[in-house]
């Protein structure tokens, strides 16, 4: 059965309007640590934060300097954010004196050699996440790999797929059916996923430092401080500069179900690259990367939207999901929102909601790699050039333009974020489609815009620019009062996980060597 976004909106309204309620969010938020001059801090993850390894919520990510706080499942935007917040303010009070990068592309990192990597103690899976970075440090570079990003998790409800099958007639087992609609949605995120970083784009610029003195393609001009930029970028964190692996550009790896995506992502674990080969393995026993194919593990795969299971302990990602089916999408193509202190705002969370809720009533056919391609040129355009009024995006062989494709999407948004408000019983969804909406009418108004103005004609560079909002955050996260999570709560969290992490080493029973060989086996 073919629906339009009216129809599906009409029949949620009419019959299943309480099951829209009910969406899951969670948030993964990295942010750079750094000192008072706005370098990069060489400082170690503080043992009073607890153990990066095991902490549910305060961990790291490439390197000991970038720090990941994650966010437990929730149904109340206010509260995610609320519990961000209380981490951040946990994390900001142990961490000797240094604060949170507010942009996506690094700080002044004078050397990246100072880059640490991330240190998860001495057990098997700890060493394995080490070498894991230090294989892409060999394979990639440092730089690259403490750009900053913000993931929001989501998820609806069983009732919501309930009402789902009803409205279309579906006779599935459940979970199947839901594997199935998140499928689709992912497939339409990449279709229409270039309006993340028009919208949201933070990233126009960069510190000169980020380059190295290493050759680059990209045209940049220089701003009257020094900075690099580009007049129309969106989001140079998802250009070529940023998390990308070209090596992986011949996957194709389908997003058409369930297993014909676990099948490509298995093969990717295992099919070699001549040019990680010789970088070698173990080199003079010391690991330099945990194999020579084009995915060391499944984390290496770089998509703007990844289909997900939590995976029980020791299972692999691809594994949970052919076992158990789609249980939320991660969503990855969001840069670091500088304006606000916790790298995204509630406007961006409500307008998410829409957004996700449209790409899974939309309709959406099975895409060829052909097809994947041209999505993909769509969204490099709008990350290098999506301000410039003469940009020209693909939509299914037709030449549009911004302004065009996005207000033909606005006018199906405006539905569903109708819908929201009455399942809700507000007006603040429609009203942030609204102000998205003169975005896509008048690109002054996005965020990249407005750091380029302040970097172009108000004598800032992006260090300065950004160090104003480091210290006022620093400063509102210091007022902020603990509201979900307390203090005392936290510090248990934190001691509790170092004894996890002393647990998982004593029980280790294979050296390293013999530990690797077995995860690997059964790939």
């Amino acid at each position: 059965m073919t629906l339009s976004i009216s129809d599906f909106t009409q029949a949620f309204e009419k019959n299943h309007l309480t099951s829209i309620t009910g969406v899951q969010r969670g948030i993964e938020r990295e942010t750079l640590r750094i000192q008072a001059d706005g370098k990069l801090s060489t400082q170690c993850h503080n043992k009073a934060l607890g153990s990066a390894l095991t902490h549910p919520y305060i961990t790291t990510d490439y390197s000991e300097s970038l720090l990941e706080f994650i966010t437990p499942v929730s149904t109340s935007i206010d509260e995610s954010l609320n519990q961000l917040k209380d981490v951040q303010k946990f994390t900001q009070e142990h961490i000797d004196g240094d604060s949170f990068w507010p942009m996506s592309m690094p700080c002044v990192v004078e050397n990246e050699e100072q880059i640490k990597l991330a240190d998860y103690g001495n057990s098997n899976v700890g060493k394995m996440k080490t070498v894991y970075r230090q294989g892409l440090k060999n394979r990639y570079g440092s730089m690259m790999q403490v750009i900053a990003g913000i993931h929001f998790n989501f998820s609806f409800s069983d009732a919501f797929f309930v009402s789902l099958q009803d409205i279309l007639d579906d006779q599935q087992p459940l979970q199947d059916f839901k594997s199935e609609r998140y499928f689709a949605l992912i497939r339409n995120y990449k279709r229409f996923g270039w309006l993340i970083p028009y919208l949201f784009g933070s990233s126009p610029a960069l510190c000169p430092s980020f380059l190295q003195g290493k050759p680059h393609k990209i045209p940049f001009k220089i701003a009257p401080k020094g900075c690099y930029y580009l007049e129309y970028a969106t989001s140079l964190r998802m250009s070529d500069l940023g998390y990308t692996n070209s090596s992986q550009s011949d996957l194709h790896i389908c997003n058409n179900s369930v297993d014909s995506y676990v099948e490509a992502v298995q093969k990717a674990i295992n099919l070699p690259a001549p040019e990680f080969d010789a970088i070698g393995v173990k080199v003079d026993g010391v690991y330099q990367q945990l194999n020579t194919n084009i995915l060391q593990i499944e984390n290496e795969l770089y998509a703007p939207i990844r289909p997900k299971r939590v995976a029980k302990s020791g299972q692999k990602p691809s594994d949970a999901l052919k076992e158990g089916g789609v249980e939320y999408i991660e969503v990855r193509a969001m840069d670091v929102n500088p304006f606000v202190s916790t790298g995204i705002s509630k406007d961006q969370m409500y307008f998410l909601d829409v957004f996700i809720t449209y790409c899974m009533f939309k309709q959406s056919p099975m895409i060829t790699a052909e097809q994947k391609k041209a999505f993909t040129i769509n969204t490099d355009k709008v990350v290098l050039e999506g301000r410039n009024p003469e940009l020209i995006l693909n939509d299914k062989g037709l030449d549009k333009t911004v302004p065009q494709w996005g207000n033909e999407i606005f006018a199906e948004l405006a539905d569903i974020a109708d819908l929201y408000d009455k399942a809700y019983d507000v007006s603040c969804y429609s009203e942030v489609i609204t102000a998205e909406l003169a975005k896509i009418n008048n690109p002054n108004l996005t965020p990249s815009a407005k750091i380029m103005d302040d970097l172009l004609t108000k004598d800032k560079g992006i260090v300065g620019w950004s160090m104003e909002y480091v210290n006022k955050f620093k400063q509102e996260i210091n007022e902020h009062q603990y509201t979900v999570f307390d203090k005392a709560y936290l510090q248990s969290l934190a001691t509790d996980s170092l004894v996890k992490q002393k647990q998982i080493e004593d029980a280790d029973t294979l050296d390293f060597d013999a530990f690797l060989a077995d995860y690997f086996k059964c790939v």
